[in-house]
């Protein structure tokens, strides 16, 4: 019971089991562990990808610290700054979503669903008002609005 009700509050997830370790045919089972394998060395990558990430952050605070004015931001300083978190915070929710996909036979669906809502965000924080246009705008509100309206419905209890 215990198991059930922490699974409510982390919303619903759904079981899949598409590359099991045992299969009828060995070449099937043989590509599964290959395909497995791969997995692995995506989130080997996304690690690294995680740790470039840092270092750009580091990057781009120190090269707004020291230009002029010195330990001054403008505005779009700021935003600068920002995309950069976010592209390394995005890594890490899909480095968490590899990491799930290999270490369990659960897909934790509000986690996808999170993790492309910060990509979204990172879109709109980012977002240069005085190139996009009215219909880019709109598209973006919609992505906004379903993947919004998605979080909280896979997150209500049943």
């Amino acid at each position: 019971m215990e198991q059930q009700d922490q699974d409510v509050r982390h919303g619903p997830k759904l079981l899949h089991d598409e590359l099991p370790k045992e299969h009828e045919d060995p070449l099937i089972r043989r590509l599964h562990l290959v395909i497995r394998q791969a997995i692995k060395l995506l989130a080997v990558l996304m690690v690294l990808v995680i740790i470039w990430g840092v270092l750009d952050v580091i990057y781009v605070l120190y090269t707004k610290f020291i230009s002029p004015p010195v330990l001054l931001f403008e505005v779009s300083d700021i935003f600068v700054i920002f995309g950069a978190f976010m592209v390394v915070l995005i890594a890490v929710e899909i480095f968490v979503n590899i990491r799930l996909y290999l270490g369990t036979n659960i897909l934790p669906i509000r986690l996808v669903v999170a993790t492309a809502l910060m990509a979204i965000a990172r879109k709109v924080i980012i977002l240069d008002i005085d190139t996009v246009t009215a219909m880019e705008m709109l598209a973006i509100a919609a992505v906004v609005l379903a993947l919004g309206v998605t979080h909280w419905l896979v997150g209500k209890p049943d």
